[in-house]
């Protein structure tokens, strides 16, 4: 598992770099969604993904690779809007740069840490797992997500454990995409 650790650090690593760098060009506008908005961006880079993967081609330039990131990074969003809704509203200009980019390695140190008791139960079976399925997953989170939100489900994990399960099938997609590709 030294391995994954080292292909998750990378991922994360790379994936807060473009928040960050999308912070410092956008600033806070994330602030005023509410978490249904980050679910169907969710939603929307996911369903892409499936359309691509079940056409064979796309007519954006943006790879498969740079939605699987922004997945990862809105459900780290939302995270900080279901945890933060109140203490946002109240004081946004208190969630500067340095807090939220905390609040982003909190998230990701959790989702790690989930994935690490999870691939130690179910030994890492997501490497033999396909890409398409791990879109399908999260997919498949998604209306677990809405169906939360909009108060439907009754025997639920709640949405952190969802968003945080995102994370990491967002995480395993960008490995196994690496893994893919020729070396350099």
């Amino acid at each position: 598992m030294e391995k994954t650790f080292e292909q998750v650090d990378q991922v994360i690593a790379g994936c807060r770099n473009i928040f960050a760098s999308k912070n410092r060009d956008y600033g806070k506008s994330w602030i005023i969604w509410r978490p249904m908005t980050v679910i169907d961006q969710i939603f929307i880079k996911a369903k892409r993904i499936k359309t691509i993967e079940e056409n064979g081609s796309q007519k954006i330039s943006d790879s498969i690779d740079s939605e699987y990131r922004g997945i990862l990074n809105y459900a780290i969003v939302a995270i900080m809007l279901v945890r933060f809704r109140e203490a946002i509203e109240k004081a946004p200009d208190s969630f500067d740069e340095e807090k939220i980019l905390l609040l982003y390695d909190e998230i990701t140190k959790e989702a790690k840490d989930l994935m690490e008791k999870k691939n130690t139960d179910y030994g890492e079976a997501w490497r033999d797992m396909e890409i398409t399925s791990m879109t399908d997953m999260i997919l498949g989170r998604v209306y677990r997500l809405k169906a939360i939100i909009n108060g439907k489900e009754i025997n639920s994990e709640g949405p952190e454990a969802n968003f945080l399960d995102t994370i990491n099938y967002a995480t395993f997609a960008l490995i196994k995409l690496s893994e893919q590709k020729p070396s350099q």
